[in-house]
């Protein structure tokens, strides 16, 4: 963990520095984007500056234990104990700040929903999940925009991809990448089984424009027209922007009702926050060990919840958590579990780490 405030704190400097860089100064774009992150480190930041500081104390007083000075060693001894309290106290907060990772303070995602296994049933199950996080995001006031969308003709999603805005946004939502699998009888049965499809759910971090250097070069676009069944989520015919990224192979491909303008800007915004997430993936993968204990790696084949309509109950499988309230859930009212597994990663973290030293 103190490598990763180190890093905040060095990328933090380097904002400082930039903010007063006269060639930025003179670019309001960059300058934007610049601000937008300097803002989004400064809570953590100045927490973090704050416990260099009473270690820088502590460190001191400790020197002066050692004082042939009576009276300075009996000051020193008295300060000690306070200066180590607030210490312990600054570290449960960087502690609480940090919950999520070094992504934790990330102020956009981009979420994309897929079905999965169970054809109709699982497309339809995929916009119930589309409604239910759009619900809890309007709850906690978070922008919520739709970058993409396959409609099926029954209602339902191949896949829609969102981008989602506002504070505390990754911390809390990327606990919901996995499978998600559902058990219910579908319309169109019968005979009253029950059915088990599944959808599959991928939190990424969105980077800011300066993180990932993507130039035209990196990729080739493709412009044509896709038809779709309409409905109420997309047009039923509209251009679409597919980019290529030529190294690692990623596509994106973007249909919006409006400009090729447009959907080209969205398809870039998606493309970065992939390559970002492939470079952050690369790297977790080389200290998996430490995460090990944590409630989900993000993977989407790890299927971490499920959905039974028959006894009105959801179950988190990462943490063994049983409520009887599907329909509330599904209705947004997912606080109960977003707090549930924050507090669990929270948990893990103070279990697992003492405060440090120095």
């Amino acid at each position: 963990m103190r490598d990763m405030l180190d890093e905040k704190l060095r990328r933090f400097e380097l904002l400082e520095r930039q903010m007063v860089d006269p060639e930025i100064l003179a670019d309001p774009a960059r300058l934007a984007v610049v601000a937008r992150e300097h803002g989004s480190l400064a809570k953590l930041v100045g927490k973090y500056r704050r416990f260099l500081d009473i270690n820088r104390q502590i460190a001191e007083t400790q020197v002066c234990l050692e004082d042939r000075d009576a009276e300075l060693r009996e000051l020193a001894e008295a300060e000690l104990p306070e200066l180590k309290r607030r210490r312990e106290a600054m570290w449960d907060e960087l502690l609480e700040e940090t919950i999520g990772g070094e992504d934790a303070t990330r102020t956009r995602c981009v979420m994309e929903i897929r079905a999965g296994t169970g054809g109709d049933e699982a497309a339809l199950f995929a916009c119930d999940l589309y409604e239910m996080y759009k619900r809890h995001c309007e709850a906690k006031r978070w922008k919520v925009e739709v970058l993409s969308a396959s409609p099926t003709e029954l209602g339902g999603f191949k896949e829609v991809s969102l981008g989602i805005v506002g504070e505390g946004v990754y911390r809390e939502l990327q606990y919901e990448s996995g499978g998600h699998r559902v058990q219910r009888v579908p319309e169109t049965e019968t005979k009253g089984r029950i059915h088990t499809s599944a959808a599959t759910v991928a939190v990424m971090p969105e980077p800011e424009d300066v993180e990932i250097n993507l130039k035209p070069d990196d990729y080739r676009k493709d412009i044509y027209h896709a038809s779709g069944p309409g409905g109420q989520h997309v047009n039923k015919t509209a251009s679409t922007i597919r980019l290529t990224h030529l190294e690692s192979g990623i596509v994106v491909a973007i249909q919006d009702e409006k400009s090729q303008h447009k959907n080209l800007a969205k398809a870039i915004r998606v493309l970065k926050t992939r390559l970002y997430e492939a470079k952050r993936q690369a790297e977790h993968a080389k200290r998996a060990e430490t995460r090990k204990t944590l409630v989900g790696s993000g993977d989407r084949s790890q299927r971490i919840r499920t959905y039974n309509f028959p006894d009105n109950r959801v179950t988190d499988h990462r943490i063994n958590l049983t409520l009887y309230k599907l329909d509330q859930i599904l209705a947004g009212n997912l606080q109960v579990i977003t707090d549930a597994l924050v507090d669990y990663e929270r948990q893990q973290l103070r279990h697992g780490m003492e405060t440090p030293s120095a």
